[in-house]
């Protein structure tokens, strides 16, 4: 750990005991890679992490906010800062068909299944994918519905009513969906330094039957396109649609779909997605992505921008 980080300081806030030092990052990411973070913190209520980005942000660490750590790739160097673990829980079901949830609920299985139990319709489309409440808000979580009437992308921000957050300046406060400016994997959240803390949600009643039909189609289509990650940790599509042109429809047209490098493979059913063979490095991940980055350009002439996001040193 760098001796330059004020530790002492950020425990007097904290409470001793609480700040970990050298904590691997690989199993708190769905890619299972990562280095170590010089600090890290378990927020487990939003007034705490509020207390550590407040804590962060005066003593000048830099921080991270990791919730499933899906979409993210972290070099095999680790992090320089902090990292916080954002483990909030707490689910409310308020009046007129809304939920408010913590940014740390997992929206599958236990928002999904808590609403779906009671009836509600919203988040059932987005079922099978790892993310946090949080995580979803930062990139506007999406699906492509398979089902021929419903073949659409669904977005979050369809059923984002309001979010309590804590701005970059340090204010806690309630916004509306449109702070946001949700677009295709973006929110605001990607230009501030804001960060969320609970979402309300307003979800429509739904036949319990019809809301279980969607998600087994949803699920049979994810299961037939995307690896399982018990047995192919991934960080789910690696990079963006090019004017709505599928990444992985490029790759797979320049012949690299299955292709092989270290430890880490372009998956063989989805070549925008690079799946984590058992060992593989952040750098094998990261030749991959430049190889399908150069094919693609020197084929069709297309940029491919990367989806997730890179932390930390590579």
């Amino acid at each position: 750990m760098p001796t330059n980080w004020p530790l002492q300081a950020l425990e007097s806030r904290l409470g001793p005991g609480t700040v970990e030092t050298g904590i691997p990052l690989a199993p708190y990411t769905t890619f299972r890679i990562g280095g170590p973070a010089d600090l890290f913190y378990r927020a487990g209520t939003p007034d705490e992490l509020v207390r550590v980005i407040e804590a962060a942000r005066e003593l000048g660490i830099p921080h991270l906010l990791l919730g499933r750590g899906a979409n993210v790739l972290v070099g095999d160097g680790g992090y320089r800062g902090l990292v916080i673990r954002s483990g909030m829980s707490g689910t409310d079901f308020l009046e007129g068909n809304r939920v408010r949830a913590a940014a740390g609920v997992e929206t599958f299985p236990d928002l999904i299944v808590d609403t779906v139990r009671r009836g509600l319709g919203g988040l059932h489309h987005f079922v099978g994918i790892p993310s946090t409440v949080g995580g979803a808000m930062w990139q506007n979580l999406h699906f492509l519905s398979p089902a021929p009437e419903r073949e659409r992308t669904v977005f979050l921000e369809e059923v984002v009513e309001s979010a309590e957050i804590l701005t970059e300046e340090g204010e806690r406060t309630e916004v509306g969906v449109e702070y946001f400016r949700f677009g295709y994997d973006y929110s605001i959240l990607h230009e501030r330094d804001d960060v969320v803390l609970s979402v309300t949600f307003a979800l429509t009643p739904q036949p319990r039957e019809s809301l279980r039909k969607v998600i087994r189609e949803n699920l049979a289509w994810r299961e037939d396109r995307h690896p399982d990650l018990w047995l192919y940790p991934c960080a789910g599509s690696i990079f963006q649609k090019i004017d709505g042109e599928g990444a992985g429809r490029l790759i797979d047209q320049c012949g690299l779909k299955g292709k092989v490098h270290g430890d880490a493979a372009i998956f063989h059913k989805h070549a925008n997605i690079i799946v984590n063979l058992g060992g593989a490095s952040s750098d094998d991940v990261r030749f991959l992505m430049d190889l399908a980055q150069e094919q693609v350009l020197r084929e069709f002439g297309l940029e491919l921008v990367p989806e997730i996001t890179l932390v930390g040193e590579f």
